[in-house]
């Protein structure tokens, strides 16, 4: 086959795994849960009478689900195909896949559409809910097909660039942070263009653009300078990673052990280790690789191109507040999955190659383990950390935000920071396949934050008092509240983990209603009891439980 026995692996195994038909009931499920909550909210605050109403309503409907799921599929898809060579890397099997028979062609390709099947059928899957709100009217099948040619486009492009990434890369945390940035530079690329040249060249470059330039009419926006943008990114991202694949991979070194002249061996003086070895080794050494230095560089552009866009919203007599978020919202999304990101492949890297086995033999106390781990991974990524705190500042500094809510919006981001970099521990230390653990923590990021986005987009779409929306979004909210207790409990459920599955999504949605309602204080008073009981919920079993997570026993001998 011309993708090579990789591929033909994936498909024998794909079909028969239950966490498959697990994910696409819950996608459905999800989108159909979307479509009752919003018809709920519109018909308790509207009155649906003509067939023009429902059009509108079906029109309106496809606006909110339609970014939605281009967020999703990118997202799965970069991180899927990511995680699909890093993991090889890990575990150190990508040597024997490069001395068999495959060629590099197969073997690239091949982890490439291996990476993209579940992905591919999560829109299959998706298309009878589509369906559905075409019968609402106010959509065409013509706009369905466009709007899913593009959100596979734009999946498959994601993808290209995450494989070659990993290939390139040493450590799954540098893949994904670095896959995170070219995936936000992508949609602030569009923003950039629209700004400039007007709506038609944000179409030609930004996914978000051209998946609102499918809905609209046929002949008002051409997608054909999109698809051709996303081609030479799958071109040019497969072509470099199949050139280049053995170079980065393979050392030069191919002389045998035994043949090599005896040289003196310099004695290097030893250093002194911290009383906590494991803040020293993640502080202290290259454990997260030798080139993190680039994923700080990109950070560091990234909230550059967000100061450019601040400043010159802030010229303006009215600073356009959706301007505004789009030049802040990406980098903070952006800032959250790489904390998760880097956390969690602290554990998981550990566990992949059998160190996690050496430090659970020794007479390190789970507090120094636990803390070392996640105050190291914050160390490592203060760039990351720091930078969306110094946007509060910026928005202060330009006069778009005041004192007061520049100090609310920068202790609540250092909350959902602190957060991030908890969950994603505590999911490594609950999930023994490195895959699903770094799958469930970026997937609950991304359910948490994205969902955040939806709810809002939602609420201002159809409702006018928010306060009357709480019964259509109740579904929503227990599927939530169980959907986070299903994931977070899965090895070591507890009372705590279970409050916090139940109270954060519906206090997430008071959260979002007083922002609305523009109750700066109670957002944040809000954010801290929710997501730092959620904190310490999950902090506390990682510490308390570590010998139950971990596998360790503690009867002597």
């Amino acid at each position: 086959m011309f993708l090579g026995a990789v591929f033909e692996r994936e498909i024998a195994a794909v079909p028969r795994t239950r966490g498959l038909f697990v994910a696409r009931a819950v996608y459905c499920g999800t989108l159909l849960a979307i479509v009752a909550t919003c018809w709920l909210v519109v018909t308790g605050s509207q009155s649906i009478t003509t067939a023009g109403d429902t059009a509108r309503f079906g029109a309106t409907l496809l606006r909110i689900l339609a970014p939605l799921q281009l967020a999703l599929a990118m997202l799965a898809a970069a991180m899927t195909a990511a995680v699909a060579v890093t993991s090889e890397k890990d575990r150190r099997t990508l040597e024997l896949l490069l001395v068999s028979r495959l060629s590099d062609r197969e073997l690239v390709l091949g982890k490439l559409a291996a990476s993209l099947v579940r992905v591919m059928l999560m829109l299959l899957s998706a298309v009878p809910i589509f369906a559905i709100v075409a019968l609402f009217g106010g959509v065409t099948a013509e706009q369905l097909a466009r709007l899913f040619l593009v959100t596979a486009a734009a999946a498959l492009a994601a993808a290209s660039v995450a494989t070659a990434v990993a290939f390139w890369k040493d450590t799954t945390f540098q893949t994904l942070a670095i896959t995170t940035f070219a995936l936000v530079a992508w949609v602030a690329a569009g923003e950039m263009a629209t700004g400039w040249w007007g709506e038609a060249a944000g179409a030609m470059v930004s996914p978000a653009r051209a998946v609102f330039a499918s809905l609209r009419p046929r002949g008002q926006e051409s997608l054909l300078p999109f698809f051709a943008i996303c081609g030479g990114i799958i071109g040019a991202s497969n072509l470099v990673a199949v050139t280049q694949m053995r170079r980065w991979n393979v050392t030069g070194d191919t002389q045998l052990k035994g043949s090599r002249p005896r040289q003196a061996v310099a004695i290097v003086p030893s250093r002194v280790v911290w009383d906590n070895p494991i803040l020293w080794r993640e502080i202290c050494t290259r454990a997260y690789g030798r080139t993190i230095v680039l994923v700080r560089l990109a950070w560091l552009v990234l909230c550059l191109v967000a100061v450019a866009g601040i400043v010159q919203e802030s010229r303006a007599l009215r600073p356009d507040r959706l301007a505004v978020a789009m030049a802040v919202i990406p980098m903070a999304l952006a800032s959250l999955v790489a904390v998760t990101a880097l956390s969690v492949t602290g554990i998981t890297t550990e566990r992949d190659r059998n160190s996690l086995d050496l430090l659970l033999v020794s007479d390190l106390e789970p507090a120094e383990f636990v803390w070392g781990k996640l105050i190291g991974s914050l160390v490592v990524a203060r760039e990351i950390v720091l930078l969306p705190l110094v946007l509060c500042g910026v928005l202060v500094a330009t006069g778009i935000a005041s004192v007061e809510n520049g100090i609310y919006l920068a202790t609540g981001m250092a909350i959902l920071l602190f957060f991030a970099a908890v969950l994603g521990l505590h999911v490594g230390l609950s999930y023994p396949a490195s895959r699903r653990a770094i799958a469930v923590a970026l997937g609950t990021v991304a359910f948490l934050f994205v969902g955040v986005a939806t709810a809002i987009r939602i609420m201002v779409a159809f409702g006018a008092s928010f306060e009357l929306q709480l019964a259509p979004f109740l579904a929503v909210i227990v599927g939530g509240a169980v959907g986070l207790y299903a994931s977070l409990s899965a090895k070591n459920p507890s009372a705590a983990i279970g409050w916090a599955s139940a109270l954060l999504p519906s206090l997430t949605f008071i959260a979002i209603t007083s922002f609305l309602q523009g109750n700066s204080l109670q957002v944040l008073l809000v954010t801290l009891v929710a997501y730092g009981f959620a904190t310490l919920a999950l902090l506390v079993p990682a510490i308390g439980a570590f010998d139950l997570l971990t596998g360790r026993t503690t009867t002597g001998e």
